[in-house]
């Protein structure tokens, strides 16, 4: 694999802004009319959001990620996409380099709603 250049540099004050949060998804559901878009609903504590993502193409079974812990950002503008509003995104790690996507994870359980960072 080609290591991909880095990004330019951001402020200190712009990571800030950011929040990364722990969350656990509790559901994912097929959205039909989409051929890589599923539907998570994630448990933050606090909280719970909608979130869609991409990897109905990525995975034969996106359901088993269900019970996963993973980070998310959550202060994203809300996007409708396919008539559904979603609320956070989701980091996955290696998607940008060409490679099947993988969760990233806390190295153990936490609270949902931890942030990072």
């Amino acid at each position: 694999m080609d290591v991909a250049p880095v990004k330019p540099t951001i402020s200190t004050d712009l990571l800030e802004r950011i929040d990364i949060r722990v969350g656990t998804i509790t559901a994912v559901a097929d959205l039909p009319k989409s051929d890589r878009l599923v539907r998570l609903e994630v448990d933050f504590g606090a909280f719970t959001r909608t979130v869609l993502v991409g990897m109905k193409q990525e995975r034969a079974d996106p359901g088993a990620i269900v019970g996963c812990q993973a980070l998310f950002v959550v202060n994203l503008e809300p996007r409708r996409l396919m008539g559904v509003l979603s609320e956070a995104m989701l980091f996955d790690i290696g998607h940008a380099d060409g490679l099947i996507p993988v969760l990233a994870v806390p190295e153990g359980p936490v609270p949902n709603g931890t942030r990072g960072g």
